[in-house]
C-alpha cells in the first residue's frame, strides 16, 4: 500500500464518517434530575432487543471493513490496512465524534481473542478467521474462568482428549460475556492432568454453535444477567484450531490476559462522572462538609493520576510497544477507584441508595454500588494483580503456591526450625 500521512488519512476518515454517519449531538452541562438517571457498571439489557442492537453493530463494521478502515493495523494480505497504531487511534478519535451503531460488542473478541489467534494460530485458521472478526462477521469470547478456577486459572480442569485429529472437550466455563451471541470463542483446557498445573494447558479456538456446547445466562446480584456459563459435553474441536502447541497453553493464556488487562485499564475510571458526584454533594447540601469534600477531591486526583497514566500506556503503544505488566497496575488503579466511589454514594445517599423512592439520583446508584465488586475480580482479581506488580515490576519473590518453593517454608505450621 502507498504511503500514506496521518494528515491524509484522517482526511480519508471523515469522509468516510461524514457520508455514513451523524454528528453526536453537542454535550450538554450536567443539570441534576435531568437526563438519563443509570451510572450502573452492567446494564441490564433485553436480549431480543440486544440481537437488534448486534446486527446493527455487524452492519456497521462490515462498512468499515470494505471501506479500509475496519483492520487498521492488520496485514494487507488479510484485507488490513498495514498502518501503525498511531492511525487507528487517530480513526478512534474521530468516530467517537459520530453516533454509530454500539460497538462493546466487538471488545473482547477483537481486543483479546484475535491478538491471542494472530500470535498461536496456524497461519491458514488466522487468515480465515481474523478477516472475518474485524469485518465484523464473527464476534467472538474467552472462556477461561471455571467456578474453582478464576483468579487461580491455572487451576481450571475442564479437559481436552486428543481422539485423531480431534480433540473431545469436556468441562464448564463461567462468567462468559457474549457467549450467547458469539461465534467462536478461545477456551484453555487441560490437556495432561499428570503435569504441573501451568504446563498441563492447551489453547483452542472453539466454535460456539457446535453440538455439544450449552450457553446458559448466569444472573448476577444487580438482578441482570450480563454474563454467561457455558458447558461442553464432548464437543468436538478439529487439531487444526489448536492455539501454540499442546501443554503450552499458559503462554497463550497470558497473551490474551495482557491484552485483556491492556484493555480494562485503558477504559476510564467509571466513576460515574466527576460533575454527577459534585453536583449530588450539592444537591443534597453537603458541599461544605470538609470530610465529603476531602473525599471528592480524592477521588477527582485518583481519576487523574489513572488518565494520565492511560495516557502514557497509549503513548508506548504509538511507539509500537506492547502492553506490560504497567496495564496490570492501571487495572488496580480503576477498580481502586471505583471502589472510592461506591463508598462514596453510599455515604452520601445513606437509605436512599436502598430504597426506590423514585428519587432521581439516588436509587439508580445501587447497581454501580453492586456491580462493583464483579470489576474487582473481572480480568484477574486486585490480589492477582498486586502479586503480578510485585514480581515482574517490583522483583520481588515469588509467592509461595503449591507448585512454587516458599523462601519461609521451615516457619510452617508444624514445622521446627533449629536455631
Amino acid at each position: 500500500m502507498a504511503d500514506i500521512t496521518l494528515e491524509e488519512f484522517r482526511r480519508e476518515c471523515l469522509d468516510f464518517l461524514e457520508a455514513n454517519a451523524k454528528l453526536k449531538a453537542e454535550v450538554t452541562d450536567f443539570v441534576w434530575g435531568e437526563g438519563p438517571d443509570d451510572p450502573s457498571l452492567f446494564e441490564t439489557v433485553d436480549r431480543e432487543k440486544e440481537r437488534g442492537e448486534l446486527a446493527e453493530a455487524q452492519e456497521w463494521r462490515a462498512k468499515r471493513f470494505d471501506a479500509g478502515l475496519g483492520w487498521i493495523t492488520g496485514d494487507p494480505e488479510l484485507g488490513g490496512r498495514g498502518l501503525t497504531r498511531q492511525f487507528d487511534q487517530a480513526y478512534a478519535e474521530l468516530e467517537s465524534r459520530f453516533d454509530v451503531p454500539n460497538q462493546s460488542f466487538f471488545g473482547i473478541g477483537l481486543g483479546m481473542v484475535a491478538p491471542t489467534i494472530a500470535d498461536h494460530a496456524r497461519p491458514e485458521v488466522a487468515a480465515e478467521i481474523l478477516p472475518k472478526m474485524y469485518r465484523g462477521d464473527i464476534v467472538g469470547c474467552q472462556l477461561f474462568s471455571e467456578p474453582g478456577a478464576g483468579s487461580d486459572l491455572a487451576s481450571l480442569q475442564m479437559r481436552a482428549e486428543r481422539d485423531g485429529d480431534e480433540w473431545v472437550v469436556t468441562g464448564q466455563k463461567v462468567w462468559t460475556s457474549g457467549a450467547h451471541y458469539a461465534d467462536i470463542g478461545e477456551v484453555i483446557c487441560r490437556t495432561d492432568p499428570d503435569l504441573p498445573k501451568h504446563k498441563g494447558l492447551t489453547g483452542f479456538v472453539v466454535d460456539m454453535k457446535a453440538p455439544g456446547v450449552e450457553i446458559r445466562p448466569l444472573r448476577q446480584m444487580t438482578g441482570g444477567a450480563n454474563f454467561n456459563e457455558v458447558f461442553f459435553n464432548e464437543a468436538r474441536v478439529p487439531d487444526s484450531h489448536r492455539l501454540g502447541d499442546v501443554n503450552d497453553g499458559w503462554r497463550v493464556a497470558l497473551t490474551t490476559l495482557m491484552n485483556e488487562r491492556a484493555s480494562i485499564g485503558g477504559g476510564t475510571s467509571a466513576n460515574g462522572g466527576f460533575t454527577r458526584l459534585r453536583e449530588m454533594v450539592r444537591h443534597f447540601g453537603l458541599a461544605d462538609d470538609p470530610l465529603i469534600r476531602q473525599d471528592l477531591v480524592d477521588i477527582y486526583i485518583r481519576h487523574q493520576v489513572l488518565r494520565y497514566n492511560n495516557q502514557r500506556s497509549v503513548a508506548a503503544m504509538k511507539r509500537g510497544e506492547l502492553p506490560g505488566p504497567e496495564m496490570s497496575g492501571a487495572k488496580l488503579l480503576l477498580t481502586e477507584n471505583m471502589r472510592r466511589t461506591s463508598a462514596f454514594v453510599s455515604r452520601v445517599l445513606g437509605p436512599k441508595l436502598a430504597a426506590d423512592s423514585g428519587e432521581w439520583g439516588t436509587f439508580s446508584w445501587a447497581g454501580y454500588v453492586l456491580g462493583m465488586p464483579g470489576m474487582a475480580i473481572a480480568g484477574g482479581s486486585d490480589q492477582v494483580l498486586r502479586n503480578i506488580m510485585g514480581e515482574r515490576v517490583l522483583g520481588l519473590p515469588k509467592e509461595p503456591g503449591i507448585d512454587t518453593t516458599s523462601p519461609f517454608k521451615d516457619l510452617a505450621v508444624g514445622t521446627r526450625r533449629a536455631d
